[in-house]
């Protein structure tokens, strides 16, 4: 329960200050601090994502900062898409969630270290 009591303040913390705290810091935490297979992981993860998007959405839409339009469209996508990847999931080796999932964070970091040292952090047509 400590464990657990831990990754969530930590995870608060980082999705506030990082915008982030749901796959990239749950799901790892979970496995590695809680104990919890590769799918109870992913699964409790996804449940997580709840009410820290709700509040982190709350704090920054008062600052203006989030683009509801674009939040409400990816995350009504992304419920659809969630049904099939949680259905896949539940039958794939637990061994093939892991390594799947290491790839993503390591494609993920790479990207994310390339713009950092480059410089290009806004888009295209983006203030």
């Amino acid at each position: 329960m400590v464990a657990e009591l831990l990754i969530g303040l930590l995870g608060g913390i980082v999705a506030g200050l990082l915008g982030v705290g749901g796959g990239a810091l749950f799901v790892p935490a979970l496995v590695l601090g809680a104990g919890l297979s590769q799918l109870h992981a992913e699964a409790t993860s996804l449940l997580a994502i709840i009410p820290v998007a709700l509040v982190g959405t709350w704090r920054q839409q008062a600052r203006g900062n989030a683009e509801l339009r674009t939040g409400l469209t990816l995350g009504a996508l992304a419920a659809g898409g969630v049904v099939v990847g949680a259905a896949v999931a539940n039958v794939v080796p637990q061994r093939a969630l892991q390594v799947g999932f290491a790839l993503f964070l390591l494609a993920i970091a790479g990207s994310l270290a390339r713009r950092a040292l480059t410089g290009s952090d806004r888009a295209p047509g983006r203030p």
